[in-house]
């Protein structure tokens, strides 16, 4: 019991005292007080609750991604049906009732096509994607299934919430909240953003970037009309462009989309000295736009944003470098919105704002005054009981209890957490909870007074036989805690997260510093009897 190797001391103190120190940046931060920039600064960032900000609840559509894997399942279908040796003859495409329908010359190809296209139809081979039914000898029918579409919905609503992150980060602000609600919907909060504006427009714009060829083909008087020759399709103009107000008719399939960009920057076009954005393709879109370009010179192709033109000018000459200019009418607010959009990829699916909320600093710092006054009396009532009850080993306690706050604050800095109002609830469960363990210390030590044990075997028996108490305690409340984080959200996990380290700094700082300190005494003093 008394023995306390020098090293075991100085783990405990360094250990106990680096993690005080990290927590004073924060406690800096609190009081308005400014802490020097030379010294690391870990801080406990504030949630939307406490910091006041924005909240943005976001929907998706689930019928657009089915509808999306259906033009992709066609365009592939044509690629694969062409490329064939020999080439497998097809026509009367139809993509009517969410199914891909197609007419082959001759039955005696049927066998064939199945092959071509099944390597499409289950790209993971984990699940059933598609079917596939031959009618009437020569038409092929490819169905989505149920499982699949829901896999697609899936797997556009995980990629879209990190779109929704890159972007959000990408504002410069820190710990968003950013999590699925759902199979169709997205939470944002976004804490110390008070003006949600910004943060709408760059959500809401899924850009979706496409580079498709205009069909000359088509009448001036049938686009007016909203009418499409086969295989194209109608695209308004923007609404900043100087041609607002008329569509334009492009080639449906065979374009190149935004999918392959690797960079966009918000830039100045030396000539016009407008704001434009500067684009930069990988080696594989690189390569696709430069044959695109080659192969059609002289001959327009139209630049599409989330379904709008943006201009649609000629091909001078082949673009190779994989590099090109998107320009629109924009300013150097709009190009860099753009561009941030770009960079951070498209949205697979459009996301539509369903709810919209701002909470105020004003509250978020009633909150926090509110917090710390039921911190203090619940510590000074916890302090005041402890050292009326227990003495010297009361007082122990005490400076274990204050121990424990700093540490459990430096732990939450240091690992970048966010403070909510919930982890204020559990930072004062935290200060009752904390001294539950010297509690059962002491009365164990009291007990064995009691029952004539000298008074360092009593110390030494007390805390190992409370041990077992208390690491059963704990052990039973850090599973509800990652129960919690786990299947919990929001305001819950944050209670999580406090309760989680809170149970670690308390029995450090009950157990291991308090041993250390009342060893120290006794080997010190040597009391004949304990005042416990």
């Amino acid at each position: 019991m008394l023995e306390f190797p020098t090293w075991k001391k100085i783990w405990l103190w360094g250990l106990a005292l680096v993690m005080a120190l990290a927590a004073m940046p924060s406690l800096f931060s609190a009081g308005n007080l400014s802490w020097p920039d030379a010294l690391p600064n870990p801080t406990v960032n504030l949630g939307l609750d406490l910091a006041g900000g924005s909240h943005i609840l976001l929907e998706a559509e689930p019928e657009q991604v089915v509808a999306q894997r259906l033009e992709n399942m066609e365009e592939g279908v044509r690629t694969v049906l062409r490329q064939a040796e020999p080439r497998i003859r097809f026509g009367d495409v139809s993509t009517r009732d969410g199914q891909l329908s197609l007419l082959l010359d001759s039955a005696s190809d049927v066998d064939r096509a199945r092959e071509e296209i099944l390597p499409l139809m289950n790209g993971t081979g984990l699940i059933q994607e598609w079917t596939l039914e031959v009618v009437d000898e020569t038409r092929l029918i490819l169905t989505q299934t149920d499982d699949g579409a829901d896999n697609a919905v899936t797997q556009a609503m995980d990629s879209a919430t990190e779109v929704v992150r890159k972007r959000i980060d990408a504002l410069g602000t820190r710990e968003p909240t950013i999590i699925r609600q759902g199979d169709t919907r997205i939470v944002v909060q976004v804490p110390g953003l008070q003006d949600p504006e910004e943060l709408k427009a760059l959500l809401g714009q899924t850009a979706s970037l496409e580079f498709k060829l205009v069909d000359l083909t088509a009448l001036p008087t049938d686009v007016a009309a909203g009418i499409a020759p086969p295989g194209s399709q109608i695209f308004p103009f923007a609404d900043d462009s100087p041609q607002a107000g008329t569509s334009i008719a492009v080639r449906r399939l065979g374009g190149i989309k935004g999918d392959n960009l690797t960079n966009a920057q918000q830039s100045v076009d030396p000539q016009t000295n407008e704001a434009v954005v500067s684009i930069q393709f990988d080696q594989q879109g690189g390569a696709k736009f430069a044959q695109l370009t080659e192969q059609n010179v002289n001959k327009p192709f139209a630049i599409i944003l989330d379904g709008k033109v943006l201009s649609a000018p000629n091909i001078n000459e082949p673009i190779r470098g994989g590099s090109a200019q998107i320009s629109g009418s924009f300013t150097t607010e709009s190009a860099n919105q753009l561009a941030i959009s770009l960079r951070s990829g498209a949205l697979p699916v459009d996301l539509t704002v369903v709810e919209e909320r701002t909470v105020g600093p004003d509250l978020g710092a009633d909150s926090i005054k509110r917090g710390m006054i039921a911190m203090m009396i619940g510590s000074v009532a916890v302090i005041a009981l402890m050292i009326a009850s227990y003495g010297r080993f009361g007082v122990y306690a005490t400076v274990a209890l204050f121990f424990n706050v700093l540490m459990l604050l430096g732990i939450m800095a240091i690992g970048n957490t966010t403070l909510t109002l919930p982890g204020i609830a559990g930072f004062v469960l935290t200060i009752g909870a904390a001294v539950d363990a010297n509690v059962l210390i002491n009365e164990r030590i009291r007990e064995e007074r009691k029952r004539g044990r000298r008074v360092i075997a009593a110390v030494e028996t007390g805390y190992k036989e409370a041990s077992r108490a208390i690491y059963d305690a704990n052990i039973t409340n850090f599973i509800a805690g990652v129960l919690l984080f786990l299947f919990g959200s929001g305001p819950i996990r944050g209670f999580a997260i406090v309760l989680i380290v809170g149970l670690f700094t308390s029995v450090f700082t009950a157990v291991f510093l308090t041993r250390m300190w009342v060893a120290g005494w006794l080997r010190k003093a040597r009391p004949q009897d304990l005042n416990v």
